[in-house]
């Protein structure tokens, strides 16, 4: 791996201020502020996830155990993108990222290329979810909202009408996961968004991941069909107490879930 200096800046005509990576002490971070880390790599083990948020995020597999097709939403450092690369080998991912200066990143964090399973799109993630609302069709299995700026979750990737039309292209027992700050000033906008559009069907495990609240949201037909499916019973479960009621036994089971779905995949036959 070639050396770099401790602090790489790529810079976006569009963006107001560029991307800053720091390589330290084994440990490669994204920020688009100095000290507001949006992602981390272990350069030793570059597809593990080290930033509590992200391993929270991985819990949709508690309702879609074997995504077909996950759409992301952000690239980041490339994460998420990376690990469900790896660890779900009959899944294809789409990331949208709005900045071309984050994806001139991808190499650095030593994210794939885009082949057969994986594509990385340079687009505005809520024009790109509602072109794909309007052709009909429902090709995602999950949706992972993880677009944040240096001033956070952008309003557009938090309100009703963009929860709508990810609710429109979610296949049935599809869920979403955003990621939200509860020190956001539209945090409880937010969550009575991600409610009404999805019929109160969201649930979050407390004290996980710091001040990000990761919600999940469930895609079902409405009445006893919808109810009756087990994601939705086990997310009905979960929304009762927030998980399993305390912020510890929270942590060690996404922990659990996480190491779970990596040795899946180390120990699935060649395909």
């Amino acid at each position: 791996m070639s050396r770099l200096p401790n602090f790489v800046t790529c810079a976006d005509p569009a963006a107001t201020a560029p991307p800053l990576v720091r390589t330290h002490k084994g440990r490669r971070t994204l920020a688009f502020e100095s000290g507001d880390v949006q992602s981390e790599m272990l350069l030793a083990r570059p597809y593990a996830l080290t930033l509590q948020y992200t391993r929270a995020m991985m819990c949709f597999a508690l309702f879609v155990p074997r995504p077909r097709h996950i759409l992301m939403v952000g690239l980041g450092g490339g994460s998420l993108a990376k690990f469900c690369h790896r660890h779900f080998p009959d899944c294809r991912i789409t990331v949208v990222e709005l900045r071309a200066d984050v994806i001139a990143l991808r190499e650095q964090f030593l994210v794939p290329p885009d082949d057969a399973r994986l594509r990385v799109v340079h687009a505005d993630a809520v024009e790109y979810v509602k072109a794909q609302a309007a052709q009909g069709a429902r090709p995602f299995d999950v949706i992972l909202v993880d677009g944040f700026g240096a001033e956070g979750l952008p309003p557009a990737l938090g309100n009703a009408a963009f929860y709508r039309d990810c609710r429109a292209v979610l296949g049935d027992g599809g869920v979403l996961v955003a990621n939200v700050f509860t020190y956001d000033p539209r945090y409880p906008v937010v969550l009575d968004a991600l409610d009404t559009v999805f019929t109160r069907r969201t649930c979050w495990f407390d004290k996980v991941a710091g001040n990000n609240r990761i919600v999940f949201a469930m895609h079902a037909a409405a009445g006893a069909a919808g109810d009756a499916l087990p994601g939705v019973r086990r997310l009905h479960g979960l929304a009762r107490r927030h998980g399993l009621g305390l912020g510890l036994l929270n942590r060690l089971w996404v922990r659990l879930l996480v190491m779970q779905l990596a040795w899946r995949s180390v120990l699935a036959p060649p395909h």
